[in-house]
């Protein structure tokens, strides 16, 4: 049984203000508040042995990582980076939703096949290439302890999709910034939820 800290990362300036989509394509850095947050989570999880560190390559999520582990090696890979949202980047939803309503109402409705922001990616997509990874990961580690830092869109829509949840209900699962999710992935891949956006 292989037991998963995830971790969505810490504040960013994006957050701090408000609700503006920052994707998959948008590289930007922790806030001072960001980096406590991480500090905050490196005390939560200091009792954990970890085995191994992942994280997605942009320097939200890995600055997190590195503080969260006690700066232990931190090894990126692409299949953790956070969604395309097209042209929903960078914009908060009440700037898109009126350039678009239609795309939006699509996107609600049924995310697995609708492309955020017109040109980014489906619900499908990012599950599929998030799921691949943690298939990957299982093979090499059976056991032990891991610590996962990613993002909100692509840890909700993984969560959604091995809960059995439709994946249009992603924001029924709270991903705060820099907040512990830990479930443990079985040796046919499945999951079992042990804590959600939690404080250990």
């Amino acid at each position: 049984m292989l037991n998963v800290y995830l971790l969505r990362h810490g504040q960013t300036p994006y957050n701090a203000d408000g609700t503006r989509y920052s994707g998959g394509y948008t590289d930007i850095p922790l806030t001072e508040k960001g980096i406590e947050q991480a500090h905050i989570s490196r005390e939560q999880l200091k009792h954990i042995q970890l085995d191994a560190v992942y994280s997605s390559p942009l320097i939200r999520a890995y600055r997190t990582a590195e503080i969260a582990s006690n700066y232990q090696t931190v090894i990126t890979d692409e299949r953790l980076r956070e969604a395309n949202f097209g042209a929903w980047e960078g914009k908060r939803q009440e700037e898109f939703v009126p350039e678009n309503e239609q795309l939006w109402a699509d996107w609600n409705r049924d995310p697995g096949v609708t492309k955020a922001g017109g040109t980014g990616e489906t619900a499908l997509q990012i599950v599929a290439r998030v799921n691949d990874f943690f298939e990957s990961i299982r093979q090499k580690h059976n056991s032990g302890n891991i610590l996962v830092a990613g993002h909100n869109g692509t840890n909700r829509f993984y969560l959604c999709h091995k809960l059995d949840m439709p994946l249009k209900h992603y924001r029924k699962i709270v991903q705060l910034n820099a907040a512990i999710t830990m479930f443990t992935l079985d040796e046919e891949g499945g999951l079992t939820l042990q804590l959600l956006n939690s404080k250990l």
